[in-house]
């Protein structure tokens, strides 16, 4: 149970840390004091729904249709591994840089219909979350619960640090370098995650 907690937990740091749309945004907002709690409460609790389609859905989904399983696990480590060497790319070709501070000031209703569109109209979510998470959650069958928790405790943990200590963490997330280290960093977590499938599926 604590072996999926713990990989449920590292695979949802690894995915939501890359930088996107849903985190600059979240960053910006935590710069501004702007609708922080808000915000990160809507974003954890879209990610722990998104996150249990994958993982139960996924679930209910192989226990119907077994030969399901082994295909979507082989997807699930390309995925995985392509979204590492992207990862590595991106390190190699120079990170992002971003300018939280440019953000304008606006109501809760304006800033969580945004937040909606870019978690759940955004296709990569979608990806990453059902898919990805899903297929990976496949090895831990009798652990699923467990596993889920950790992925949702993973992204909660991530959005609360980024809106509530993006004060302190915007020096050094808006320099590209720091965003190359973390890119690098990312892909190999995808990378080894992305081996521990293939292990798992042979």
């Amino acid at each position: 149970m604590i072996w999926a907690f713990a990989n449920g937990l590292g695979l949802s740091l690894s995915l939501i840390v890359a930088v996107g749309a849903q985190n600059a945004f979240v960053l910006k907002q935590g710069l501004w004091r702007e609708h922080v709690g808000p915000l990160v409460l809507f974003c954890a609790i879209s990610d722990a729904i998104l996150m249990a389609l994958g993982v139960f859905g996924f679930g209910a989904l192989t226990q119907a249709v077994p030969a399901v399983a082994p295909v979507m696990l082989w997807v699930g480590a390309a995925f995985v591994f392509a979204y590492g060497i992207l990862s590595f790319r991106r390190a190699f070709a120079g990170g992002e840089a971003l300018d939280p501070t440019v953000a304008p000031k606006g109501s809760l209703r304006a800033a969580l219909a945004f937040c909606f569109a870019i978690t759940w109209l955004n296709p990569h979510v979608y990806l990453d979350t059902v898919l990805l998470v899903g297929s990976v959650a496949s090895k831990f069958e009798e652990a699923r619960v467990a596993f889920w928790a950790g992925a949702s405790a993973g992204s909660a943990l991530f959005f609360v640090a980024l809106g509530y200590g993006a004060r302190l963490l915007a020096p050094v997330m808006t320099k590209p370098r720091a965003w190359q280290v973390l890119e690098f960093i990312i892909g190999v977590v995808m990378v080894v995650i992305a081996i521990g499938l293939v292990v798992s599926a042979v």
